[in-house]
């Protein structure tokens, strides 16, 4: 009996000294050697400490720094949750939003929709626009516009707010990523964002444009996909070249 089972428990033996210990190490060595920066993540470091990866988005959401597209891997941009809102384009949800009430019953919401997205996007970056409805009669009061209260609008099916952007808003500053870890956002997006970032910095919206210019990356082999500028390191050479005032 050990005669016959004895060919197939070696071969067991040295594929799995083989291809269990010896390959794994063998790559591990040359990925550091060749290629150290992408083999540990691509991670980038400000003055020795690790702020980020080139290859995950993080959130950003004050004025002064480029705001990056939404995600929904966990609470945005969780490496260990990725995934996207997995609701289709007629999706009364993705489009309008939805709301939820918590363990005390008062109205929160659960998801934003693309609708009250393009409303933040245009008052953030002074985009002009048309709504069927003052957006002061959705404002709390301390004079800030109630999500919920625009969320129930957009979802009233007697009359429904309308909005509409009187500028061309490019899709990835209101719709996410099938990851939710897209670390890029495409250069119109960036353009329409440098105004606000500008402002907020007190520095010319050539000095911003000329920085997202540096930060733009084209198309991979010259055709694949479609040029992006990485959020994080835009943000963070601005911080060192065009520091607030």
């Amino acid at each position: 009996m050990w005669k016959e089972l004895k060919p197939g428990f070696m071969l067991m033996l040295v594929m799995t000294v083989l291809l269990g210990v010896i390959y794994p190490v063998v790559m591990t060595a040359v990925s550091q050697v060749l290629f150290q920066d992408r083999a540990n993540g691509s991670l980038i470091t400000v003055n020795g400490q690790v702020v980020g990866s080139r290859l995950i988005g993080q959130n950003f959401s004050k004025p002064e720094y480029f705001h990056p597209r939404p995600s929904s891997a966990g609470s945005g941009y969780d490496a260990t949750a990725s995934a996207g809102a997995n609701l289709g384009p007629t999706s009364a949800k993705l489009l309008n939003g939805a709301t939820t009430k918590d363990d005390k019953g008062k109205e929160t919401v659960a998801f934003d929709g693309i609708k009250l997205r393009v409303v933040h996007y245009c008052l953030d970056n002074d985009i002009p626009y048309e709504s069927s409805v003052p957006l002061d009669m959705f404002k709390n009061a301390a004079g800030d516009l109630d999500d919920v209260k625009l969320i129930n609008a957009f979802s009233d099916e007697k009359a429904p707010l309308t909005f509409v952007a009187k500028t061309l808003i490019p899709a990835d500053a209101v719709a996410g990523s099938a990851s939710g870890l897209d670390p890029h956002i495409s250069p119109r997006n960036a353009e329409l964002q440098a105004g606000r970032v500008a402002k907020t910095r007190g520095v010319t919206i050539a000095e911003v444009q000329s920085l997202i210019t540096k930060h733009t990356e084209g198309r991979r082999l010259g055709f694949l996909g479609e040029p992006g500028v990485n959020v994080l390191e835009l943000n963070l050479d601005l911080d060192q070249q065009l520091a607030r005032k």
